[in-house]
């Protein structure tokens, strides 16, 4: 049914609930669909050529406006929280006050920096990030097809936006909630708008002030894309759901983590860095 279903890097717990999924999605057309998915590490790419790439919050921390000291910080933060934002073992109970703490540190860090508002376009040009291979096709699939994009991301709002700008493929279709930076009037940064949002608190809790899933009413059908378990329920503010296709990045730890994420998602994709699976079940969908 769909060839690119076949690639090495395709787990799947349950191929028959998969193509019954599929199918469903295909048979109620597009205008009963919408896409939710993270950001970083999920439309970015985790690595390339044996080196990680930056999320949105790394796009800053490594920039030349932070401070040697003010890296060094966040640096030790990384070091120390991320181990446990990813640790199997811990239970979500256990790890959401951690990322309270990790994100509200590197958050209070980042004011300290003063960044320009004017800067920002520059620092992500200057950075290593890159989309996963096939997201220009990813996008403007969407785009064309008028489905609702919805992007719900731990990271920074302000550089995840600048990255799609400058890939071409911020449209119009694109929905983001993240942590977005309030500047003062000479554009510096002086803090983050709440809610905060982190790895372990994307659900309901902080869509309470935005009527997204509300206007979207009659998209009862959801391809969900993540890296994390965390990222299972972005979902779970949309009304009525009908079908919902659940796709994980497994990119780190694969061996420790892969019996939770296969429990979890309808699809694994392990150490995969492309978007090809994704845009093979959307082309296999939106056949005529």
């Amino acid at each position: 049914m769909i060839p690119e279903l076949e690639k090495a890097t395709v787990h799947m717990k349950n191929p028959e609930h998969v193509q019954r999924v599929i199918s469903a999605l295909r048979k109620e057309g597009t205008d009963k669909l919408q896409v939710i998915s993270d950001f970083d590490m999920t439309l970015s790419r985790f690595g390339f050529n044996g080196r990680r790439c930056p999320t949105s919050h790394n796009i800053l921390d490594n920039s030349r406006i932070i401070s040697e000291e003010g890296r060094k910080k966040l640096q030790d933060l990384l070091h120390y929280y991320y181990p446990i934002e990813i640790d199997p073992n811990r239970t979500m109970e256990e790890k959401r006050p951690l990322m309270v703490e990790w994100w509200t540190k590197a958050h209070d860090l980042l004011v300290e920096q003063k960044i320009l508002k004017s800067d920002i376009a520059k620092i992500v040009r200057e950075s290593e990030v890159m989309l996963r291979d096939g997201a220009n096709t990813f996008f403007d699939q969407l785009h064309q097809h008028n489905i609702p994009l919805f992007i719900f991301s731990a990271g920074v709002g302000d550089v995840l936006e600048e990255v799609l700008r400058q890939a071409e493929v911020f449209h119009p279709n694109i929905n983001v909630v993240s942590n977005y930076m309030d500047f003062d009037d000479k554009g510096v940064l002086r803090r983050f708008k709440g809610p905060l949002i982190h790895t372990y608190n994307k659900n309901n809790t902080v869509l309470e002030k935005t009527e997204h899933f509300q206007l979207l009413s009659s998209r009862t059908n959801i391809i969900l894309l993540g890296d994390s378990l965390g990222d299972l329920s972005m979902a779970d503010g949309v009304p009525n759901v009908e079908n919902v296709l659940r796709v994980g990045f497994l990119n780190d730890k694969v061996e420790e983590r892969r019996g939770k994420y296969r429990d979890a998602y309808d699809i694994v994709l392990e150490k995969d860095e492309t978007l090809d699976v994704v845009n093979g079940i959307l082309c296999y969908i939106l056949e005529p």
